[in-house]
């Protein structure tokens, strides 16, 4: 029965192009027995698990890649095919698509009890609540996000360079000094434009058109990651796609519920559920000020990345858009941002305030700024390209 699935699995190792290393390798504790990876559509979780098993085994039969959308697992169970497994020498199952497996959680923790040896590394959407929803993952699993591209990790893959990762103080302290360093490898203002455009998704790599992907991908999440596991009827999807269509016209925009309800004729509640999936689909991001949180309004709506924002070819996206969407999405992975009404735009990890502003100024006074269009910057002014080396 596994001759199958290994036959697959040493397809797919051997032919695995994993032509950037995604920090998020080094970061795990692969150590651990339950091991789940959550990450948007389009970031590449399954090329992730292929990479891992291509570094750690080889085509060794000890570790398994499976996708749970095969038809076997409409017949038989996932701790029978485990025992299976583990009978025949198998020590790391990663399993793909998990959500497309009836009673996925108590099925995990089954294998997790009988198979004391067995490491299993999974794979969900972001729109599930693995350990929120799923008590029975809640003390054996460690989660981890895979995230879209860095600006660093597309920097590096296409300029051919290995840049580490800042920390957010080296880059507020050391900026000027870091960003010299880099500006005598290579000139980031050439590839940042470019990165802004089409660098967040790793499927810009593939010989596919870019926007008819990324188009197909966003659909993707609102008919799976949305509809299919939140069980949602198909009825509704018409309208979370016009709301989705008038937020990709607008963002970053303040949120005018009122407005949304009475033009997509459904209810504010209504409004508020469908954003909250969005979010949670990773295609957008919300700004709130201070503590709050859904469902409480955000103080502003941002689109996930800036990719999403050229998903509308009739949309003409500022630099102003550009720069604040980029600055939330890369400082939102790995610190607390927040806005605020003291003078300043963004506040992260509540004590650092920024502003973004499109070009160095004489009179930056002194709040941080993030500067969008300079290779260099200048005390208080930090190149906004910088901000892509966090991860």
């Amino acid at each position: 029965m596994l001759d199958a699935f290994y036959q697959t699995h040493k397809y797919l190792v051997e032919h695995v192009e994993a032509r950037v290393r995604r920090r998020l390798m080094d970061e795990i504790n692969w150590s651990d027995r339950l091991i789940g990876i959550k990450g948007c559509r389009g970031v590449g979780k399954t090329t992730f698990l292929l990479t891992y098993a291509k570094e750690h085994f080889g085509v060794s039969k000890e570790c398994l890649y499976v996708n749970l959308n095969n038809f076997y697992f409409t017949k038989h169970s996932l701790p029978e095919f485990a025992g299976e497994f583990v009978a025949n020498g198998g020590k790391t199952l990663l399993l793909d698509q998990i959500f497309k497996y009836p009673d996925w959680s108590h099925d995990l923790r089954q294998c997790y009890r009988k198979y004391p040896s067995l490491h299993i590394v999974f794979t969900g959407s972001t729109v599930m609540r693995l350990t929120e929803e799923n008590p029975d993952l809640q003390d054996i699993v460690h989660m981890y996000n895979l995230r879209g591209l860095s600006f660093r990790e597309y920097l590096n893959l296409q300029a051919g360079k290995s840049f580490p990762v800042y920390s957010l103080q080296e880059i507020i302290n050391e900026h000027e000094h870091i960003a010299k360093d880099i500006a005598q490898e290579v000139n980031p203002l050439w590839y940042f434009p470019d990165y802004l455009h089409h660098g967040y998704y790793p499927f810009f790599l593939e010989p596919r058109n870019f926007t008819e992907t990324l188009l197909k991908t966003m659909n993707m999440m609102l008919e799976v990651d949305i509809l299919l596991i939140k069980q949602i009827d198909i009825a509704y999807l018409e309208k979370i796609r016009q709301l989705l269509y008038i937020l990709l016209e607008e963002t970053p925009c303040t949120l005018n519920v009122s407005r949304l309800s009475e033009e997509i004729d459904t209810s504010r509640a209504t409004i508020m559920n469908y954003i909250k999936y969005l979010k949670d689909a990773r295609l957008l991001n919300l700004l709130y000020t201070g503590d709050k949180q859904y469902p409480q309004k955000p103080q502003r709506v941002y689109m996930q990345n800036t990719n999403l924002l050229y998903a509308l070819p009739t949309r003409h996206v500022s630099e102003t858009a550009m720069a604040e969407t980029f600055f939330y999405n890369a400082l939102h992975v790995c610190h607390k941002i927040n806005a605020t009404d003291r003078s300043a735009q963004f506040i992260v990890d509540e004590k650092h305030y920024f502003n973004i502003a499109s070009r160095l100024s004489s009179k930056a006074g002194f709040r941080l700024t993030a500067v969008a269009n300079t290779e260099i910057g200048s005390g208080k002014q930090i190149p906004l390209w910088l901000f892509g080396f966090l991860y």
